[in-house]
């Protein structure tokens, strides 16, 4: 007879998620996560395999987090460049956050610590990048359709960049002590709207 789980897979990949943020990969050891789930060395790698699989696990429930809201604020009917307005200056503000200085946002985490060296994980961080672009893509072209953006812009490239501009707010946050300097960053790109 199977023995049933004495702890809550759900619970635990939480966990995980809000450990690898906060330390890295390369800095979590299974050591650390026996430690911090409460769970055995076995029963991690019965329900998540090796901690290369349990990071990604933890980066796929991140991003599940974070699309919805992104979907819901890019998506709302009406006007969509103060919806796209909006969706830059909250990234500046949790860059810029010291919640944000902290931790930063664990896909920009994992593109720049893992990505260059590891497939499976750029696969994931491009998929996150690809997503933000459609997202905002979309609500350009929706703003182009409306008459808010001007007709020679290109939604496309408008999106790319954006996307970049983001994920440079992302890793400036982290590591600056001046919460101006992405703040005043995103204002600036946030002109190439007008």
């Amino acid at each position: 007879m199977a023995r049933t789980k004495e702890f809550d897979p759900d619970a635990a990949l939480q966990s995980a998620l809000e450990l690898f943020w906060r330390r890295g990969y390369e800095a979590t050891s299974i050591a650390d996560l026996v430690e911090h789930l409460g769970i055995g060395r076995a029963s991690i790698y019965a329900t998540f395999g090796n901690k290369h699989e349990l990071y990604l696990k933890a980066l796929d429930r991140y991003a599940e987090g974070r699309d919805p809201l992104l979907l819901d604020e890019l998506s709302q009917p009406g006007p969509a460049l103060p919806a796209v307005r909006a969706v830059v200056r909250r990234f500046a503000a949790e860059a810029a956050s010291p919640e944000g200085r902290l931790h930063g946002c664990l896909v920009t985490n994992t593109a720049a610590e893992l990505a260059p060296h590891d497939p499976a994980a750029a696969r994931q961080v491009e998929s996150s990048w690809e997503h933000l672009e459609t997202l905002l893509h979309s609500a350009l072209v929706r703003a182009r359709a409306q008459g808010e953006l001007s007709g020679d812009r290109d939604p496309r490239a408008v999106a790319r960049m954006l996307l970049v501009l983001l994920q440079g707010v992302r890793i400036v946050g982290k590591a600056s002590s001046d919460p101006a300097r992405v703040r005043d960053a995103a204002e600036q790109a946030l002109t190439l709207l007008d």
